[in-house]
C-alpha cells in the first residue's frame, strides 16, 4: 500500500503526520511512504532521515496527495488541500468534523474520502488512543504556559497582564489555584504537572469513577469535585487558573462556564480552553493561533489554541505516530475492510466511509443522516 506524508500548512503548525520512526515500519512491512520535502523540519527530522528510514521524498503535496493510497497528518485539511484530495482514497488526521467548518465535509464527500478521525478511533474498553497520546503532551505542557500567561509583564498593562503569580507560591505566600474541568487524559496529566509544581489543584467531572481514580492516584493531594453547575460556579470563582479538558467525542463540547462566571473571575486570571478543538467549553471562549495566543475579555486572559501541541512538535509527532501506527499497519496489511473488523478502534474512528456520513454522533452534530454503511466483514475474523 503507498501511504502519504504532506506538510502540514496551517500557521506556525510544525508536528509532522509521522515521525520517521513510523515511516520505517511501514517500509519494513513492504509498503512505500511518500514524504513530502521538509515535511519534518518543524520537529527536527531532515528528509536525509526520512530517506534513511526508506521513505521516498517528493517535492508538492499534489504529488503527496495523487501518489497516495492512504493520508496521514495531524492537523485538520485546510482549504488549499481540499483540491488535492485523490478521489477514494483515505485520510487520517484530526478532524473535529462537529466544528469544522462546512467545506471540509463538502470536500470529504465530493471525493469519495474515507476519513478517519483520530480523536476518534476508541478501543472496546472506551479508550481513545491516538487522543490520548495527545491529550497527555497538552496536559503535561500546560503549566508551562500558564506560568507565563500569569505573568505580570505580558502584553500592555491592562490588556494582557496576568495576575503576577507564581504557580507553587513561596513559604508564607500562597501557590495558585488551578481548577481543571474533565478528569479525562489531559486533565489529569496538567492536574499531575500542576501538583508537581506545588500549585493547589481542584479537579471537576461528573464520573465519579473518574473522580476516585485521581483521588487515588495523587493519595488526596487533589481536591476533587462533582461538576455540577453549583460547584463549577463556586469553583471558577477562585480560579486563577481555569483549564477546560471537556471533550464528548464526535460532538460539540458543552458550555460549562457561562460568561457570568467569567465576570465572577479575578482580573488577569487565566483560561486555557483546551476543549476549544470542539468549540469550547467557556461561553466567552474563541479560537486563537500560535502567533496571536491570548486575549482579555472580562479582564480575564484566554487562551484557546487548538494545535498547541505544535510547540513541542517533536514530542507530538513521535506520541501520535507511536499511538496510530498499529492501525496503520493494520490497514497495509489487510486492507480496509478486514482492518476495520480485526481492530474494532479504527472501525469507530471512521467518519466518512467513501464519502458518505457513517459515525451517527458526527452526523447528529452536522445535522445530518448517516448515509453510508460500513460493509460487511467478509471473512475478516
Amino acid at each position: 500500500m503507498e501511504f502519504g506524508v504532506p506538510r502540514e500548512v496551517r500557521d506556525l503548525e510544525m508536528r509532522v503526520g509521522l515521525a520517521p520512526s513510523g515511516v520505517l515500519s511501514l517500509v519494513k512491512a513492504g509498503h512505500t511512504v511518500y514524504v513530502e520535502s521538509k515535511a519534518g523540519l518543524g520537529a527536527g527530522f531532515s528528509d536525509e532521515v526520512y530517506r534513511e528510514a526508506g521513505a521516498q521524498i517528493v517535492y508538492s503535496a499534489a504529488e503527496v496527495y495523487g501518489r497516495s493510497d492512504v493520508v496521514a497528518k495531524l492537523s485538520r485539511p485546510t482549504e488549499e488541500e481540499h483540491r488535492l484530495f485523490r478521489p477514494g482514497q483515505m485520510i487520517f488526521s484530526f478532524l473535529h468534523l462537529s466544528v469544522a467548518s462546512p467545506d471540509l465535509f463538502e470536500a470529504l464527500a465530493e471525493r469519495e474520502i474515507t476519513a478517519v478521525a483520530y480523536e476518534m478511533i476508541e478501543d472496546d474498553d472506551g479508550q481513545l488512543p491516538v487522543l490520548v497520546s495527545a491529550s497527555q503532551v497538552a496536559g503535561r505542557f500546560t503549566p508551562t504556559i500558564a506560568g507565563q500567561l500569569l505573568r505580570s509583564d505580558r502584553g500592555v498593562p491592562g490588556q494582557k497582564q496576568g495576575r503576577g503569580i507564581l504557580l507553587s507560591g513561596i513559604p508564607g505566600v500562597p501557590p495558585a489555584a488551578v481548577v481543571i474541568l474533565g478528569g479525562g487524559t489531559l486533565g489529569t496529566n496538567a492536574a499531575g504537572a500542576f501538583m508537581g509544581l506545588g500549585a493547589e489543584v481542584t479537579v471537576l467531572d461528573r464520573n465519579l469513577s473518574k473522580l476516585k481514580y485521581i483521588d487515588e492516584r495523587f493519595n488526596g493531594r487533589v481536591t476533587t469535585m462533582f461538576a455540577n453547575n453549583f460547584n463549577i460556579q463556586r469553583a471558577v470563582k477562585f480560579a486563577d487558573v481555569l483549564i477546560g479538558a471537556v471533550l464528548i467525542p464526535g460532538q460539540r463540547a458543552p458550555i460549562l462556564v457561562s460568561r457570568d462566571m467569567v465576570k465572577s473571575m479575578r482580573p488577569g486570571s487565566v483560561i486555557m480552553d483546551f476543549s476549544i478543538d470542539e468549540g469550547g467549553c467557556v461561553e466567552t471562549s474563541r479560537p486563537t493561533t500560535l502567533r496571536d495566543p491570548s486575549y482579555i475579555l472580562e479582564g480575564v486572559v484566554h487562551y484557546c489554541v487548538p494545535n498547541m501541541t505544535s510547540v513541542v512538535a517533536r514530542t507530538t509527532s513521535y506520541a501520535v505516530t507511536n499511538a496510530a501506527l498499529p492501525y496503520l499497519r493494520a490497514l497495509g496489511e489487510y486492507g480496509l475492510i478486514s482492518a476495520i473488523y480485526r481492530e474494532s478502534a479504527l472501525r469507530r474512528g471512521i467518519n466518512l466511509y467513501q464519502g458518505g456520513l457513517a459515525d451517527p454522533d458526527v452526523a447528529a452534530a452536522l445535522g445530518r443522516e448517516v448515509t453510508a454503511h460500513l460493509p460487511e466483514d467478509g471473512g475478516a475474523r
